[in-house]
């Protein structure tokens, strides 16, 4: 694993390549950003930003989607995937808000977890972009680049991998990383093609000589 100094390199560096990282998720308040990161699992923020584009013009408020017949929502958000889930864990979510928060999303993120379809990386994303509190939320490009770049363990699970972040990242960039993590994932260290021969982290990253060294070797066969 880097240590201290290794992981400040990485930092300073994913700062410089990205400093304006952050929440691409298009929304305009809290409410917005929790239906935005729930519609996001298993999907591409490009994609949800299409749906909730119109999704936002029809629904302002949490009772806007108890108005409507469970199909016509999912109707809706048909483009998403497990939309049909998500339209359940949307309305389910719009009911509590209701009935247990004046349909105002709190900013307890252990409250956040509470409603349906939110989990602990949602929990995060709305503490950390909509009410600034420190967090760092582990999504697929967390956990890719934290490996990769031996930030933790292979074996490590996602709290785990939150958890070895949180330790080694000082308390005041943890949402600015959160999102230059993510930038770094989405756009430079990708999951199928990452471009290890332009990184200027390859010196410190395991993962990056192998693969280097993997493409030598098939260009000199």
């Amino acid at each position: 694993m880097l240590n201290k100094k290794e992981i400040r390199f990485c930092l300073d560096e994913m700062g410089r390549m990205f400093p304006d990282a952050h929440c691409e998720l298009v929304h305009s308040n809290p409410f917005e950003l929790v239906i935005a990161v729930a519609l996001s699992a298993q999907c591409t923020d490009a994609l949800v930003n299409k749906v909730t584009k119109e999704l936002f013009k029809k629904y302002k408020k949490p009772e806007d989607y108890l108005r409507v017949e469970l199909e016509e929502l999912q109707q809706d958000i048909r483009s998403i995937g497990l939309f049909r889930n998500k339209a359940k864990n949307i309305q389910k979510l719009c009911k509590m808000l209701i009935e247990e928060y004046d349909g105002i999303v709190p900013e307890d993120r252990d409250e956040l977890t509470k409603l349906p379809g939110v989990g602990r990386k949602t929990a995060n994303v709305v503490a950390s972009v909509a009410f600034g509190m420190p967090a760092i939320a582990v999504d697929t490009h967390v956990e890719r680049v934290s490996k990769r770049l031996a930030f933790c363990k292979w074996k490590d699970s996602v709290l785990e991998v939150e958890k070895t972040l949180m330790k080694k990242i000082p308390m005041e960039e943890w949402s600015v990383t959160h999102h230059r993590l993510i930038f770094f994932g989405r756009y430079h260290c990708k999951a199928q093609n990452p471009q290890c021969e332009s990184c200027p982290l390859l010196e410190v990253c395991r993962e990056g000589k192998k693969r280097m060294k993997g493409s030598m070797k098939k260009d000199v066969s």
